[in-house]
C-alpha cells in the first residue's frame, strides 16, 4: 500500500515538472517568433500581440487543468485501496 501512494507521489511530481517545463519552452518559443514577426512587419504588431496572448492563455491552461489533475490523484487519491 505504501508503495503505491509513493508512486502516486513520484506521478504527481512528473505531471506537474514537465507539464511547467513544456508551458514554458512553448510560451518562450512563441515570444521569441513573436518578436522576431513584429520586427520584420511592424504594422501586424497588433494582430499578432492578440493571438499571442490568447495563445499563451491556451497553453497556461493546459498546465494548469494538469496541475489540477495532480492534485487530484495527490489528495483524492482515486488509487487508494
Amino acid at each position: 500500500m505504501e508503495h503505491i501512494l509513493g508512486l502516486v507521489a513520484v506521478a504527481a511530481g512528473l505531471i506537474i515538472g514537465l507539464g511547467a517545463a513544456g508551458a514554458c519552452i512553448g510560451i518562450g518559443i512563441m515570444g521569441s517568433r513573436f518578436l522576431e514577426a513584429s520586427a520584420r512587419q511592424p504594422e501586424l504588431m497588433n494582430t499578432l500581440q492578440t493571438k499571442m496572448f490568447l495563445l499563451v492563455g491556451l497553453i497556461d491552461a493546459s498546465f494548469v487543468i494538469g496541475l489540477g489533475i495532480a492534485m487530484m490523484f495527490t489528495f483524492a487519491n482515486p488509487f487508494k485501496i
